[in-house]
């Protein structure tokens, strides 16, 4: 099952299930009873959903819809600094025996084809290709990892934008991963049980059609089932949390000569069953 979050006409925001072409209107159908995507997370009428996307038909097609971030207003955006060996040796940062993680916020994410803005007191926004994992039950306290994964609801793609010359202002990087408009996420959440295995998942990055960033997941230095468990030891993750889980190697700030994003970019990141999300690049007004 694909879902999105959209708007339509000027409405609040709506979310559906991808039909092919088309979204069935779950805010129509459903109505009070899941008023939110994140209420349907925690709950979802799966044989309701599943006779509607076996009918093959649906509400509004998807081409005419203004995406949002499949989940428009996360209770929580954890994201994982360095998780893949060649971008932390590109980094140049102190190894940890532990995940680094950071945290993000609801304001500063955008859907597919929403513009990524570069803020106008910098020139340095960087890609990140990122998996995330949405979480589709409370965690609780102190969660095993060999239970975490049956949490997770699904996952999405993120290009998690950087403003690097921010992010280096003092030791924490809270400022320059938390600029509005540059957190692309979508352009759906795809259910764990299509995605199965997270670990064996191939991503990419491409600039322009130039393949910058490719790796596997496979390749992660905190698996996405062990860097829930360590957030659990000391939050408890709820229904429609984000995990953002770390982006491999290939930034363009790490490059000779750098390789910052300019106006009228075109930024893509693929995950191996999930999809494409792909952001124009605009500059923010002077």
């Amino acid at each position: 099952m694909k879902l999105v979050s959209f708007l339509l006409d000027g409405s609040s925001p709506r979310y559906g299930a991808v039909s092919g072409d088309a979204v069935i209107d779950l805010s129509a159908r459903l109505g009070d009873r899941f008023p939110t995507i994140t209420d349907f997370i925690a709950a979802p009428p799966r044989a309701e959903v599943e006779h509607w996307l076996a009918t093959g038909a649906g509400d509004h097609p998807l081409a005419g819809l203004t995406l949002l971030p499949p989940v428009p207003r996360p209770g929580k955006i954890i994201c994982v600094g360095l998780n893949y060996e060649a971008h932390k040796a590109e980094a140049v940062r102190n190894p940890t025996d532990r995940p680094m993680l950071f945290a993000r916020w609801p304001e500063t994410l955008i859907g597919h084809a929403a513009p990524l803005v570069i803020p106008k007191i910098s020139d340095m926004l960087d890609y990140e290709a990122e998996l995330v994992a949405v979480i589709g039950a409370p965690t609780g306290r102190y969660l095993p990892a060999d239970q975490a994964l049956a949490k997770v609801f699904g996952y999405t793609c993120m290009n998690e934008g950087s403003v690097r010359d921010w992010q280096r202002h003092s030791s924490q990087v809270t400022a320059g991963k938390n600029f509005e408009g540059t957190g692309a996420v979508g352009p759906w959440l795809v259910t764990a049980d299509e995605v199965g295995d997270p670990q064996t998942l191939d991503l990419a990055l491409r600039l322009n059609g130039a393949v910058m960033q490719a790796a596997n997941t496979r390749d992660m230095i905190w698996p996405i089932a062990e860097t829930i468990a360590y957030i659990t030891d000391w939050l408890s993750l709820q229904p429609g949390d984000m995990i953002a889980t770390g982006t491999p190697a290939g930034v363009g700030s790490r490059r000779t000569p750098p390789v910052f994003l300019q106006p009228g970019d075109l930024v893509e990141v693929e995950i191996d069953r999930i999809g494409t999300l792909r952001n124009r690049v605009v500059k923010e007004p002077a």
